[in-house]
């Protein structure tokens, strides 16, 4: 297959801002970047010009429960692969596919499901479509605070059990990322430790806990933070809880939903201010409502409602999102954020939290062709895929 060199009016790597760039790709993979004039086009190359446009990297979501109308807990390859169409039109080029609480068996039957998806997704999407690439398993519960549960099913949240994690990852098959837990519980700390020598991330969540009992998790091997200020115990001046924790120790990364409903913008302001663009991660938490009109969808065992594009349980309660990276990003941008700086916390600094930054979320040699252009409004106007698209 011939080259492509892809010639936009600048490219942020997203450490970096390429006036005139180019950047060129071979099959799945970024050969070349660098600046028109400084790097000669490869004889032969195919020329895509595009000018007016910004090109970055795709973007990459570790906080995921579905899209276009599927939930990844029904793991078919129609339904996950009906998620990553989805979010692909809109920039998010990776994902890790999140759970929701259920029963053991219903989880351990998702993982396997998703497993066998992400063993058989193809080197390169064989299609014109970008479809996103799915990295790995998210368990978002069970093992998470009874009293911080936001929507997910009080009847399936168990204490932390290590021979129950093992079944989880065991079911993964080497798929699963990250863990969502709440220190504070019994059994916590031990579990913080065998998900570590398992490989995964341990992320802070639906958490009641004290500043104490955060900081302890943090020395166990914790070193991020689910949906920040969502599901945790508020912050008070003299009992500062999780989020103290989490504000005040650098190694710790920190989600935020940044749709303009689940934080407000003094608090997104705050938390960035705080952790600094290095250590915040964009995520969408999005549902099967993503991308789709308003309705009723399915979020893992239940319903939810969908109105004027908020997501909600019976109750009322918030439940996930419907909200796309690309609004994630005029959302932060807004805020007063660097597009640079926006763009790292939708790319590199994911990319980084799963240890794939050599591969993902990132414009650099060696590195998958995945990029998101987009135009001065900050839409996103094409979409390549390990080398598929624009």
């Amino acid at each position: 297959m011939a080259l492509l060199a892809i010639c936009p009016e600048r490219a942020l790597t997203p450490l970096e801002e390429i006036r005139d760039a180019i950047i060129v790709v071979d099959g799945r993979r970024i050969v070349a970047v660098g600046r028109r004039g400084e790097l000669r086009l490869p004889p032969g190359a195919q020329k895509y010009s595009a000018p007016g446009i910004t090109v970055v990297p795709g973007f990459v979501d570790v906080h995921i429960h579905g899209a276009g109308g599927h939930d990844v807990m029904e793991s078919t390859p129609e339904a996950l692969g009906a998620v990553a169409a989805s979010v692909a039109r809109r920039g998010t080029t990776s994902l890790v596919a999140t759970t929701v609480t259920a029963s053991t068996e219903h989880i351990c039957r998702a993982a396997q499901g998703i497993a066998r998806y992400i063993a058989a997704q193809p080197e390169r999407p064989p299609k014109t479509t970008p479809v996103a690439e799915i990295l790995g398993i998210h368990f978002e519960g069970p093992f998470i605070n009874l009293a911080r549960r936001g929507v997910h099913p009080a009847e399936w949240i168990v204490p932390p059990s290590i021979p129950a994690l093992r079944r989880y990852v065991d079911a993964a098959g080497g798929a699963a990322r990250i863990c969502t837990l709440a220190p504070e519980l019994p059994g916590a700390l031990d579990l913080i430790e065998a998900a570590r020598t398992a490989g995964l991330v341990v992320g802070l969540g639906h958490t009641d806990a004290t500043y104490a009992q955060a900081r302890a998790a943090i020395e166990k091997g914790a070193r991020h933070a689910v949906h920040v200020f969502n599901a945790m115990r508020p912050f008070s001046h003299r009992e500062t809880g999780v989020l103290g924790a989490v504000l005040t120790t650098a190694n710790v990364s920190a989600e935020l939903i940044a749709d303009g409903v689940h934080v407000d913008a003094p608090a997104m302001r705050l938390l960035l201010a705080a952790k600094g663009a290095s250590h915040v991660l964009l995520v969408s938490d999005g549902t099967a409502a993503t991308g789709m009109p308003d309705g009723k969808y399915r979020l893992g065992t239940f319903e939810v409602s969908v109105v004027g594009g908020v997501c909600r349980n019976a109750e009322g309660k918030l439940a996930g999102s419907a909200l796309t990276l690309d609004r994630a990003l005029r959302n932060v941008v807004a805020l007063g954020t660097s597009l640079s700086d926006a763009v790292r916390m939708l790319t590199l600094n994911a990319a980084r939290l799963l240890g794939l930054e050599r591969c993902k979320g990132v414009l650099a040699p060696g590195a998958d062709a995945d990029l998101v252009l987009l135009d001065a409004n900050l839409e996103v106007v094409g979409v390549m895929t390990r080398g598929t698209g624009l």
